[in-house]
């Protein structure tokens, strides 16, 4: 069994890697889904352990809690064994999902996405209406909010190192706020069924130095990645 259960540890630590995991963050909004996902595992995994041990107890000592009444074992190991786990949980969950949130009071660059099958155009208002294909520039260091809609049928957008996803509906704008803490590539894509070409919807994100933003777009429009 070693070497099964070598393997399998070996293939869940990759899985928690590379450009599309969501456990190596970037950015403040996918650090707080990060730790939200850590705090979960923490917290099924002490539920489980407490189930574990009541339920050796069970076997390992034969009669083990048969004066408990039947109610009684109802009510503490079915409401309030996981009620002190999951309470807790819950609170955080709904701490960290306001964080995620772009409230008002704080105003942000705008850039507009927007899905068809299988590709998008990214839309940037306060640079000229410049627009690009399937490569969204973002300034580092810098929230943006990012207004999802689609030409055609539900899509997602989703920058699973830098945000949370968001559906891209017909006739419908949603709004992401995305903040890139340092200059580099990442990735992006739909994950949303849309259609036979959805496998290959996928989109890259090129963050830039804040002095370097507006230049980088303008090279590109120069190399043909952003159009007017």
């Amino acid at each position: 069994m070693r070497v099964p259960v070598q393997a399998g540890l070996v293939a869940a630590l990759t899985a928690c890697a590379g450009p599309l995991s969501t456990l190596s963050p970037s950015g403040p909004a996918a650090a707080s889904i990060a730790g939200l996902w850590w705090v979960m595992l923490a917290g099924a995994a002490v539920l489980f352990a407490l189930v574990l041990a009541l339920f050796f107890l069970v076997i390992l000592r034969p009669g083990w809690g048969s004066a408990v009444p039947p109610a009684r074992w109802i009510v503490l190991g079915g409401l309030v064994l996981p009620a002190v786990i999951l309470i807790p949980l819950i609170g955080y969950a709904l701490y960290a999902g306001e964080r995620l949130l772009p409230l008002p009071g704080r105003t942000a660059p705008r850039i507009e996405a927007i899905a068809q099958q299988w590709s998008w155009t990214f839309r940037y208002p306060d640079a000229g209406g410049l627009e690009t294909k399937n490569v969204l520039h973002l300034p580092a260091g810098t929230p943006v909010d990012i207004v999802v809609t689609s030409e055609d049928v539900v899509h997602a957008f989703w920058i699973p190192r830098l945000a949370g996803k968001i559906d891209a509906i017909p006739g419908h704008e949603t709004r992401l706020r995305v903040e890139a803490d340092q200059p580099g590539q990442y990735e992006g894509l739909c994950n949303q069924f849309c259609g036979l070409g959805h496998a290959g919807m996928h989109f890259a994100v090129i963050v830039d130095r804040p002095e370097d933003f507006s230049a980088a777009l303008k090279e590109a429009a120069a190399t043909g990645e952003v159009k007017k």
